[in-house]
């Protein structure tokens, strides 16, 4: 049915008769004219509905609204000079619709905007209670599309370069007492006994290892019971590694490699290998934590010795005023 995706259209699709399938994200009437923007998954192209060129098309256009999922099936052309919008990759050309096609209309009225150039503050609450309307949004789709890139980018670097293969462990087993409590699910056919959901893979790390695969990784969801803090959440993603018989230089020489081929394939970001490191008692000694922020330029300096001969037993506190 679909033949291209709205953000793939380029100008070496001239010509083409092309099948899209999308939200309508804007529609505006410029005197007589219709232009259609058509949303999917990747991204925005332009429709133009001309009751001169495509009367067949022209009064359906009319009759669309924001959120109308439609069937478009046009000519892909140039867009005139004036046209070119270059913040869109797909701003050079624009398709004519011959034939459109309304696949469902909203029927009542939308609980916020979700086109892309809309910029309104929605409510927290709002957008979860309307979940399937908010991943909809740029930056939702965006977050979605990114987490994608990460995923295959890493999958594909430590399964092509380095011999890795990925195993999926059991979600439930039996508890492992880690960091955290577990959360506990009761069973049904063994009443009074529970699983336990893994806070991560550590059992089944090490049969893999003693079994002999000496190289695996999973995408592994994790989850810890415990009261919720900026950095924590009652279950996450993490990229478990485990490696046999490697040393700790190699192990550093993997992650790194990871993580620059990850940033330049990703994100276009070159970044110096290797990484900065520093030891467990010069990062107590220059930050005063052992996960320092190193982009804070305030650190921490000893003034012991200029304190030692001054006879000062303690540092006064400044007195308090009353106001």
């Amino acid at each position: 049915m679909r033949t291209h995706y709205c953000g793939h259209l380029r100008p070496e699709h001239l010509g083409e008769t092309v099948t899209l399938f999308g939200w309508v994200d804007r529609r505006r009437d410029h005197g007589g004219v219709i232009f259609l923007d058509l949303r999917d998954r990747t991204g925005i192209a332009q429709i133009v509905s001309d009751p001169e060129r495509t009367p067949d098309s022209y009064e359906a256009a009319g009759n669309l609204r924001n959120e109308y999922v439609v069937k478009i099936v046009g000519r892909v052309l140039q867009r005139p000079p004036e046209s070119l919008n270059p913040k869109l990759p797909t701003g050079e050309v624009e398709i004519y619709a011959d034939r459109i096609e309304l696949l469902n209309a909203v029927r009542r009225q939308l609980p916020f905007q979700i086109s892309v150039s809309e910029t309104e503050s929605v409510r927290e609450e709002l957008r979860l209670k309307y979940r399937y309307l908010d991943l909809r949004r740029e930056r939702m789709a965006h977050n979605l599309q990114l987490r994608h890139q990460v995923i295959k980018t890493v999958r594909r670097y430590l399964e092509d370069g380095h011999g890795f293969i990925e195993v999926e462990t059991p979600i439930l087993t039996k508890s492992t007492p880690e960091g955290a409590r577990d959360y506990l699910v009761p069973s049904r056919v063994h009443p009074g006994e529970f699983f336990a959901l893994p806070q991560s893979p550590q059992l089944f790390k090490q049969l893999l290892m003693v079994a002999g695969f000496d190289r695996y990784y999973q995408v592994t969801r994790c989850f810890r019971d415990e009261d919720l803090r900026a950095d924590r959440q009652p279950d996450f993603t993490q990229l478990d590694m485990e490696m046999s018989f490697m040393s700790q230089e190699e192990i550093f020489e993997l992650n790194e490699g990871m993580l620059t081929n990850l940033f330049q394939t990703v994100k276009g970001i070159e970044l110096p290998c290797p990484f900065p490191r520093l030891t467990y008692a010069e990062a107590l000694d220059r930050y005063g934590t052992d996960k320092p922020d190193t982009r804070f330029g305030l650190e921490l300096v000893n003034v012991s010795n200029l304190l030692k001969q001054s006879g000062l037993k303690y540092l006064p506190m400044p007195s308090a005023r009353v106001g």
